[in-house]
């Protein structure tokens, strides 16, 4: 590559950063606004998962198409792919989502977007972002992910509660489209050369998959019930917005932090995760005591701690297999996706059958098991001869 193909710093860290936040915001902010669209169109909560749950199961079945398409054309051109299918969904679900089957229409339109962004953004950071904080600008990007919870929090009382939920998407899909400056800024840069041809499986990365599925099945009823859960105990709706903003953020700090130290470690990620997931499962289980004093730590504690690994897991990914990023984690990516569409599905089911609390349930023993699939895929490849 020549030097005038290399794209400075701040467009790389913008481009990463505002991609990410437009190719999640559709199914983000379709969780903060679950109580306000729920009401409106007659849904229950099996019916919030199974929305949540399509979603993530079409994002999972297109993330490896994606990651090839992204190795093939270069990540600025699938970004933008990426950008337009985000923006335009939320603008179309804010004009047109009258009934539940238009809703579940065109989230699962919007699903692809994910992939797209995901994978573009982890290959511009891959391939164009300064050594020394790769760490740190991997959990940056992934910090977009609860910064898409925080401001789908916030728009509840600011937009939902007195606009309309409707204006909170048109919202979304202004600021999605204001990725594209960072993005244009990138230019055209010519993608480095690589040894591999795109495909890239081994045991360690089915490991890693099964690892992100259990846990982003435990983590994703985060995002999508915790605003009905609040108000379901007795908090205000204003109450449960601003409380998955508390939680939002705590993903913001937790994901940039975790990166940070990473860096600093210089190796050690997977046993970071571990710990982080072990965490994030006693921070669950706080939920099930049903006070809504205590919800802000529950949250706190499951977004800094059990949904703050995916930043690290994809640097150490890209890491193993620098040759061809995109494919690498497209398929841990597809473990989160698939994980993101069983979890909701299944914790929405419980709830209807078995209460809040089998729901919860469910979720701290997935976490524990991802920890022990990391713990698995994570073992040096050769022992040290005695």
């Amino acid at each position: 590559m020549s030097a005038a193909a290399v794209p400075n710093a701040s467009s790389t860290i913008a481009t990463a950063l505002s991609v990410n936040v437009a190719a999640v915001m559709p199914v983000f902010l379709f969780g903060g606004l679950a109580v306000q669209i729920a009401a409106e169109l007659g849904m229950r909560p099996g019916t919030i998962g199974l929305v949540s749950g399509l979603y993530f199961a079409v994002a999972g079945l297109t993330a490896v198409p994606s990651g090839r398409l992204v190795e093939r054309f270069g990540a600025p051109a699938m970004a933008r792919l990426g950008v337009a299918l985000a923006a335009g969904s939320m603008l179309a679900i804010a004009a047109f989502a009258q009934h539940t089957a238009v809703l579940i229409a065109l989230m699962i339109v919007s699903a692809p977007a994910n992939g797209l962004g995901q994978l573009s953004s982890n290959t511009v950071l891959s391939n164009w972002a300064p050594g020394r904080h790769k760490g740190l600008l991997f959990g940056a990007k992934q910090a977009s992910v609860p910064l898409c919870t925080m401001l789908a929090g916030l728009s509840v009382p600011a937009i939902a509660l007195t606009l309309g939920w409707r204006w909170a998407f048109v919202a979304g899909g202004a600021v999605a489209l204001l990725s594209l400056i960072p993005l244009n800024g990138l230019g055209r840069p010519e993608r480095p050369a690589g040894n591999g041809d795109g495909r890239v499986f081994d045991r360690r990365l089915l490991m890693f998959a099964l690892a992100t599925c259990l846990s982003a099945g435990a983590a994703t009823p985060l995002g999508t019930f915790l605003t009905t859960y609040a108000v379901d105990i007795g908090a205000s709706e204003s109450f449960a917005g601003l409380n998955l903003t508390v939680g939002g953020l705590a993903g913001v700090l937790a994901r940039t932090a975790v990166g940070a130290i990473a860096d600093r470690r210089g190796g050690g990620e997977f046993g970071l995760i571990v710990v982080m997931l072990l965490g994030g499962a006693i921070g669950i289980s706080t939920l099930m005591i049903g006070q809504p004093w205590l919800l802000p730590l529950g949250t706190a504690a499951g977004f800094a701690l059990g949904w703050a690994w995916p930043g690290l897991m994809n640097f150490a990914v890209t890491k193993r297999y620098p040759d061809a990023p995109a494919a690498a984690t497209s398929i841990t990516q597809t473990g989160v996706y698939l994980g993101g569409a069983v979890g909701p599905i299944a914790f929405g089911l419980l709830v209807d059958h078995g209460g809040w609390t089998a729901g919860w349930t469910a979720s701290v023993a997935a976490m524990t098991f991802a920890a022990v699939f990391i713990v698995a895929g994570g073992r040096p490849r050769h022992r040290t001869a005695r």
